[in-house]
């Protein structure tokens, strides 16, 4: 997901300005992508260039409030309606570690298993205690039912890598 289109998002509820919109992407993805202002308004600044928001007034406080355009509504509509396909994704670097792991030879592979389980064995505790305390709403909900669902996953495929290695020896 582009920074840009969790924007249009946020901003097809209604005109916000900058930090409105920081506060809102972090609550939405539950904190755990968190984002610098100045990522915000350099955003802001390349859709307006792109004739996907428009500024308009300033607040009380001085701050440009921006409004999605008929544009900027296509752009969301097109990202909504376009599935995300796994060659979009950033490669796996654990996936990647595992492999060299098992090519250098030299490695114990299965100390690097074990250690990678301890570390996701810890987060899932982490995000199962968060999403007991987070605050109602779905949003929060479903990206932190993705991560505990991530790790869960990852502690099977371990599981896996060390019962393929168990065969090959």
């Amino acid at each position: 997901m582009s920074i840009r289109h969790g924007l249009l998002a946020l901003l097809s509820t209604g005109p916000r300005h900058g930090y409105q919109l920081r506060v809102e992407f972090e609550a939405s993805t539950g904190a755990t992508w968190p984002l610098n202002i100045g990522q915000v308004y350099t955003t802001l600044s390349r859709m307006e260039r792109d004739g996907l928001v428009e500024p308009g007034e300033s607040d009380e406080q001085g701050r440009v409030v921006y409004t999605i355009t008929t544009a900027g509504r296509a752009e969301m509509a097109r990202w909504f309606g376009t599935p995300v396909v796994q060659s979009d994704r950033p490669r796996d670097e654990l996936v990647i570690k595992l492999a060299m792991a098992v090519a250098a030879k030299e490695v114990d592979v299965t100390e690097v298993i074990r250690k990678q389980r301890t570390a996701t064995m810890r987060a899932l505790q982490q995000l199962t205690r968060a999403k007991r305390a987070a605050p109602e709403g779905a949003a929060q909900r479903l990206v932190l039912d993705s991560m505990i669902f991530q790790a869960e996953a990852e502690q099977r495929w371990l599981d896996h890598c060390e019962a393929v290695l168990k065969e090959e020896r």
